[in-house]
């Protein structure tokens, strides 16, 4: 047999292997709910306080801050007295997943109720260290639209391209059903501040009232549906020993690094001045967006796409002005359509996205730029993320260059209508993944935010402008001087390189 038609037919017969292997999609699991009665617990009376005893109402307040977000969850967890839920795209084995898996086993030996969300594609943290968590009585693990364990983990991936593609991206952590954290933020250092490199421009929101339970039934849904699995079901704990010494390592990572990182993160002047009550939360109407978990199960009709269906209808009433942060942001024909009716009648748009400097998808970058032209004629004022926009504080205090990454996904709508979830505005999102979302009305809290937002925009972006020409420029205020680039700023000939050869990449599937 020839070498090439050797190679070849091996390699088919692992595909075809591979698409026998699949997760235990059918394996027995019990069906549970989010807790109703909780007005009893700590984090009951916070929220009847929070609200002036009105519990008929929502209360929100911004984490804008990486810090701030990561003590909200621990703290969250912390106060916990009858259940805590967490559904995320991704959990990391790293300090900030240490740090969390110690403070959730602590609740479980309190005797909370804990249930534990994961998609498994991006998710580091392995199943062996999960079961940790799933040994626990009150504790369990369930992992969504997991990829078959059996033979070559690639191969498993391919063989069920059409299931395995679609991914749960929802961020959501719930406690007592009483307060919840909802925004763009997974579970990695890179996210809150802890990375000593660089950091994720990130946005969550803290939630309380009725939109919590909201999001408990969303969180219900997934957790019930056939396509969480049960961690059992994929993993065979091993035997107590080595369970035991697994739990040992993370008591002793949690004593070290982990407990400064804890004291630091619940300690934060915004937390505690939410807590003393010297912090108001924003009182406003809010609905919980959320796409059907059957969205991974079937190609959904355009009709079904339920969250950017609903943002859709929110952009096209606008009527004076549209604030958007997607980190991963390609617009497509109708896109398109939208901004360019937007500024027909006069509404002003503000794009903010990352660079391809700051961007850690390359070919999402490449498909977005071959829009930028059509986004800017459309009369968008359109901003990219500066890599140099973020300082890292190095062991000994000295403050050092750090990568900034944009990831916070938000939407301003006349600063009285506020977004923020999962969402990102691309074919990926839109299509092929689940999605979640706060929509909030609220002018307080909308003027702020946009107030906020654009005093910071030129701190942390360059404006991109058409000379006469028709050809792009990146501007930015440095020292008070405007300094104008015509390449891709701060990036290589080699990264401008994968960028322009990344262009053949499926923009369907980015």
């Amino acid at each position: 047999m020839p070498h090439s038609l050797f190679l070849s037919t091996a390699l088919t017969a692992l595909l075809l292997l591979a698409g026998c292997a699949s997760a235990p999609l059918d394996y027995p699991k019990q069906a549970t709910t989010a807790l109703e009665d909780t007005s009893g617990t700590r984090q009951a009376r916070q929220v009847a306080t929070w609200l002036d005893g009105n519990t008929e109402v929502n209360g929100f307040y911004p984490l804008n801050e990486g810090f701030d977000a990561f003590g909200a969850r621990l703290l969250l967890v912390d106060n916990a007295e009858a259940s805590i839920d967490l559904q995320y795209f991704l959990m990391k084995s790293d300090n900030a997943g240490y740090v969390l898996a110690a403070k959730l086993l602590e609740a479980a030996e309190r005797g909370v109720r804990v249930r534990v969300l994961l998609d498994d594609i991006f998710t580091t943290v392995t199943d062996e260290q999960l079961a940790v968590l799933n040994s626990h009585p009150n504790l369990e693990v369930r992992i969504f639209n997991p990829i078959a364990r059996k033979g070559i983990y690639a191969f498993n991936y391919v063989g069920n391209f059409s299931l395995t593609n679609r991914r749960m991206h929802n961020k959501a952590l719930i406690a007592d059903n009483q307060l919840a954290v909802v925004g763009g933020r997974n579970l990695a250092v890179e996210y809150y501040q802890l990375e000593e490199t660089g950091e994720f421009m990130d946005f969550d929101m803290l939630s309380a009232g009725p939109i919590v339970r909201e999001v408990s039934a969303e969180f219900d849904s997934y957790w019930n549906h056939q396509l969480a699995v049960p961690l059992e079901a994929l993993f065979v704990q091993k035997d107590a020993g080595r369970l035991k010494e697994m739990r040992a390592t993370l008591d002793k990572l949690m004593s070290g690094a982990g407990e400064s990182i804890y004291a630091e993160a619940v300690n934060t002047e915004v937390l505690n001045k939410l807590l003393d009550g010297s912090y108001s939360p924003y009182i406003a109407d809010a609905r919980l967006i959320v796409d059907n978990p059957q969205k991974l199960l079937e190609k959904v009709s355009n009709e079904q796409k339920i969250v950017v269906n609903e943002i859709r209808d929110v952009l096209l009433a606008a009527d004076t002005e549209v604030i958007i942060s997607t980190p991963y942001f390609i617009p497509r024909e109708r896109g398109i359509e939208i901004l360019q009716e937007l500024g027909a009648r006069g509404v002003r748009v503000v794009i903010f996205t990352n660079s391809l400097s700051t961007n850690n998808h390359t070919a999402v970058h490449s498909a977005y730029s071959s829009s930028r032209k059509e986004i800017l004629e459309a009369g968008v004022e359109l901003w990219e993320a500066r890599a140099d926009a973020v300082q890292v504080t190095s062991d000994d205090g000295e403050l050092l260059p750090g990568k900034l990454t944009l990831h916070t996904k938000g939407i301003i709508v006349d600063r009285d209508q506020v977004f923020v979830g999962s969402l990102n505005l691309d074919p990926r999102s839109i299509d092929i993944n689940t999605e979640m979302g706060l929509l909030i009305d609220s002018p307080e809290l909308g003027g702020r935010l946009a107030e906020g937002f654009q005093r910071r925009l030129p701190e942390i972006g360059y404006r991109l402008k058409l000379d006469d020409n028709g050809d792009l420029s990146w501007h930015a205020a440095v020292d008070g001087k405007d300094v104008v680039t015509t390449t891709e700023p701060q990036t290589s000939g080699w990264q401008r390189f994968k960028a322009w050869f990344l262009k053949i990449a499926p923009e369907d599937q980015l």
